[in-house]
């Protein structure tokens, strides 16, 4: 009524919309409910650090990073002010893979077989890469990923899929962290399987291992990072350049990704800070801080992941074909 009233008359409004023309009159001089101000306020923060996130943030971070700031209600108000709001976080879809096996190529073990969790930091690292469209053609990203606090701590970036390039991110991961005995996870692309990548990895002390080949699952938590790229920054921007994607994805990885987004599998930390936590526990307690879903003792697995799947049979059913 009020957005119409400069085209019809209250009381013709008020009668059609079966209403009281006093209880419109009493409605607009009302004041808002302290509810519907605690509302305005909260809304205020929320758009702040949804901005701040560059819109990738959804209700269950903006949540989590509420509480940090001291501000604590519940979740589903958040979700529901975002709806109101028109406030989403980004979503996911489907990404090329850039595998490309060898024939013939000798391939490490599978010394991970789907269990991705580690006790502590350089204990197990994932590797992949993956492109990105620019306007001056493909670029290429090679990471190198820590398990224990996902943490991206090697990555190069390059116009070709040579060895080369998985190299430089393995070399940058070596100068990084302690990495003697490290397992290196990676899928059976011809890169990986190369002769100069396996010396490179004999001569580190690293233990090279990779899952099936065509199988997302036996290197997902690599491809979960690459979803995550891929949501939040590639499918929000267009690069005109290769300079001006290298600076974007630099920025993404060390500016934001390790050291300020916020991971559910850790506990809504950012990897840095839960590397920084478990340093302080280890300081006080010699059983430190243990990631989510970790194993204790060999044959235990991990609590299942969204990125672990698991044979039917194991737990008393039967495959279906």
């Amino acid at each position: 009524m009020r957005a119409n009233r400069a085209r019809w008359p209250i009381p013709t409004m008020a009668r059609l919309l079966r209403v009281s023309t006093s209880g419109y009159y009493g409605w607009l001089a009302r004041k808002p409910s302290a509810h519907a101000r605690s509302d305005a306020q909260l809304l205020a923060h929320i758009r702040t650090l949804h901005a701040s996130s560059r819109g990738t943030y959804g209700a269950p971070r903006i949540h989590v990073q509420l509480g940090r700031d001291g501000v604590h209600m519940g979740r589903k108000r958040v979700a529901r002010l975002m709806r109101l709001a028109g406030l989403r976080g980004a979503s996911r879809r489907r990404w090329p893979h850039t595998t490309r096996s060898r024939a013939g190529a000798r391939r490490a073990p599978d010394l991970v077989r789907r269990h991705f969790s580690a006790d502590a930091a350089n204990v197990l690292w994932v590797a992949d890469a993956t492109y990105v469209p620019t306007g001056e053609g493909f670029l290429y990203l090679a990471v190198v990923l820590d398990v224990f606090s996902r943490r991206i701590v090697g990555w190069a970036m390059s116009n070709h899929l040579y060895t080369e390039l998985m190299l430089r991110a393995l070399d940058m991961a070596l100068q990084q962290r302690r990495h003697e005995g490290v397992i290196l996870h990676s899928d059976q692309g011809c890169q990986y399987t190369s002769i100069a990548f396996g010396r490179r990895c004999r001569e580190a002390g690293v233990q090279p291992s990779m899952g099936t080949a065509g199988d997302a699952y036996d290197n997902a938590m690599c491809e979960s990072f690459l979803g995550t790229l891929e949501a939040e920054l590639l499918m929000r921007e267009h690069f005109d350049t290769h300079d001006q994607a290298r600076r974007r994805i630099f920025s993404f990885l060390e500016g934001r990704y390790n050291v300020r987004r916020l991971h559910s599998s850790i506990g809504y930390c950012s990897p840095l800070e839960f590397e920084n936590l478990h340093a302080q526990a280890q300081s006080s307690s010699p059983r430190g801080l243990p990631t989510v879903g970790q194993r204790h003792g060999r044959d235990r697995r991990p609590a299942a992941r969204p990125w672990t799947t698991r044979d039917p049979t194991l737990r008393g059913g039967s495959a279906t074909h």
